[in-house]
Parts: structure tokens; C-alpha cells; sequence
């Protein structure tokens, strides 16, 4: 039986947008993540990274830096009783990089290959589930995958995106949030709307 998901990016959603974390003791987590993943998974959701990554890309660091990374920041959740489903991370970048890592992918957020990703190997519903981020790429991600909603944090680059950055067409959110706390209580409330 397929499951709904909220589906998160990493980087100034659940953690401190610190930059590229080419170092795994950089990465810190938001006060408020651990308890918004435990309570999502008490409840019989599934929770999903989904997280642009072209750092690798990029040459700033390889990619075991980031397995290590992502290891960490399982880690630091456990520590506080929280799990994720999946991690899921696109390495590519559309111009930059070596021959494998430069590509016009459809895993790169605003498209939805990580989304349709998790969706296949974890048996999720995407017209039932949710993404929360803190970027357009994010919201956009979301909806060419047809998820039910999608909220824009103000955290991380989020409060930037929404004075300063023009969207792309079609791309709004459906909810702007304070906070995870924020997001949690308005993706909850819409799920109790559902017949």
C-alpha cells in the first residue's frame, strides 16, 4: 500500500545553510528538525531528503564527502530518536563539471526525478504527499512531480527568495512558514482535510 511522504531539502530546511558543506562536521541541524521528522513518522509518513548537491559537480568536494556528510546528518537525527526513509541527492550540474557530473539531468530540482525517485523505491504516493523547502527550485520540484502542496521556509535562503527572486511562472507555493513547526502544523491541517 503506497504512503504519503513530506519530502525535504536539506540545506536551510532541516539544517543551517552553511554553503557548500565540504566537510561533514559543518553540517548542523535546525533545533526544530529531529521533532518535525518524529512526528511525521509517528503518524505513518514517510520522510525524504531531497537535496541538490553540485558541489560534487563542481569540484569542491568528492563524493564520498557527501556520503559521509549524509551519514552524519543520519547520525545526529538519531541521536534524537528521528529517522529518515530515504536520502536522495543529485550530483549533476547543467554546465560545470567532468564528463558524468555535467548533465542536463531530471534529478536536479525544479525537475522531479528524486521525487519520482523515492516514489518508486519506497512504494510513496505523490499526489498525496508534500515538499518543504527554502528555495523556488524546491516548490517547482514539487509541482512537476504533482504533489498535493508545497511550503517555502523563511529559513535558509527563503526570506531572500521571496523579497528579492521572481519566481518562475507557475511556480508559488502553497504556504509560506515561519519554521518547520510552522510547516508541520499547516501540512497536517491539510491532511485532515482530505476525505
Amino acid at each position: 500500500m503506497t504512503r504519503r511522504a513530506v519530502f525535504f531539502d536539506r540545506d536551510g530546511t532541516l539544517c543551517e545553510e552553511r554553503g557548500y558543506i565540504n566537510h561533514p562536521e559543518r553540517l548542523r541541524l535546525l533545533p526544530q528538525s529531529a521533532g518535525v521528522l518524529r512526528e511525521l513518522r509517528a503518524r505513518g509518513h514517510a520522510v525524504v531528503v531531497v537535496t541538490n548537491q553540485a558541489g560534487v559537480a563542481r569540484g569542491y568536494f568528492p563524493q564520498h564527502v557527501l556520503e559521509a556528510t549524509h551519514q552524519r546528518l543520519k547520525q545526529l537525527l538519531a541521536k534524537e530518536s528521528a529517522l529518515l526513509d530515504g536520502i536522495y541527492a543529485c550530483h549533476h550540474h547543467p554546465e560545470l563539471g567532468a564528463p558524468g557530473f555535467r548533465a542536463q539531468c531530471r534529478c536536479r530540482k525544479p525537475r522531479p526525478g528524486m521525487l519520482e525517485a523515492a516514489a518508486r523505491d519506497l512504494d510513496l504516493e505523490l499526489a498525496r504527499s508534500f515538499i518543504v523547502g527554502d528555495s523556488f527550485k524546491d516548490i517547482g520540484a514539487g509541482h512537476a512531480a504533482g504533489l498535493a502542496g508545497s511550503v517555502l521556509l523563511r529559513t535558509g535562503y527563503g526570506r531572500g527568495e521571496l523579497l528579492w527572486k521572481d519566481p518562475p511562472a507557475g511556480v508559488w507555493p502553497d504556504y509560506v512558514a515561519d519554521d518547520l513547526e510552522d510547516a508541520l502544523a499547516w501540512i497536517l491541517s491539510k491532511m485532515e482535510d482530505e476525505p
